[in-house]
């Protein structure tokens, strides 16, 4: 496995593009600690981003893994180039000649994309922790150490979704048709869940519907955290809304994900085992 992983890393280091995606990435990833310098006045009202309890423990763990999620497609890029460039540059038919298995060859990708989740997980927990100990207004361990879950949440969102960009790759073979392909499914999930809202039922029945869907699933994982802050709390019961959404990671949300995650692994296999490249 370690050979595998010195070769995918290897190829990505000597590719410009994938260097500078990379770098760009690790990079947006901090920059949510640039959050806290938000300060601005209107008149008298001095407003100050991190007062607002963004960064305090627990919360933090849920503010911050849903924010830094939407980065994922810089990563994502790099995934369905890596394998468009396999095609292109013939490396993929190289690999194998050199007595690299078409198994062993997938393997090597879904390391990759569990290598990109699990660094940006922990790359998330470090900055959140600094973040939190300078900001939180709660440190005792108990606190700070609650929560965790929605970390889980995040590195299983991230391999999910990593693992379709790879079936993606390996489906389309070039990397713009497979970014295509990404944007018109989102598109088509969207599209069935206006048209079973519309059409069929309630909204309920169409959102569970709706959590089996691959992007929905993992959507799912990590719900908006906005509204759990104590000022929109108290500015919805000014206004008589009881806002009780359930933030919570669940674990059958977590199990559609690997399911899925599986059949796109499986999937690219199945595909590349078929071809005769």
């Amino acid at each position: 496995m370690k050979r595998l992983l010195q070769i995918e890393f290897i190829k990505l280091w000597n590719n410009r593009a994938s260097r500078v995606l990379i770098l760009s990435y690790f990079v947006l990833l901090t920059s949510i600690a640039l959050v806290a310098a938000i300060k601005f006045d209107i008149g008298p009202i001095q407003f100050h981003l991190a007062d607002q309890g963004i960064f305090n423990f627990p919360y933090i763990w849920h503010f911050n893994t849903f924010i830094t999620a939407f980065f994922k497609l810089f990563l994502a890029i790099v995934i369905v180039s890596m394998m468009s460039n396999e095609y292109s540059n013939k490396t993929i038919k190289q690999n194998l000649i050199d007595g690299l298995s078409k198994k062993e060859f997938v393997l090597s990708k879904f390391l990759t994309v569990l290598s990109f989740a699990l660094i940006s997980t922990v790359f998330v927990f470090v900055v959140s922790m600094i973040l939190g100990l300078v900001y939180s207004d709660y440190n005792e361990l108990s606190i700070i150490f609650s929560d965790l879950e929605f970390l889980l949440a995040f590195f299983i969102k991230l391999v999910g979704f990593f693992s379709f960009c790879l079936f993606l790759g390996v489906l389309v073979k070039r990397s713009a048709f497979a970014l295509g392909f990404l944007i018109l499914w989102q598109v088509f999930e969207a599209f069935a869940r206006g048209m079973l809202r519309w059409k069929f039922f309630d909204a309920a029945t169409t959102d569970t519907i709706m959590g089996f869907f691959p992007l929905n699933a993992m959507w799912n994982l990590l719900k908006e955290p906005f509204t759990r802050l104590g000022s929109v709390q108290s500015v919805a019961n000014q206004i008589g809304e009881q806002l009780t959404l359930n933030y919570r990671v669940h674990g059958y949300e977590i199990l559609i994900v690997l399911v899925w995650t599986a059949v796109f692994v499986y999937s690219s296999y199945a595909l590349l085992k078929k071809r005769d490249l």
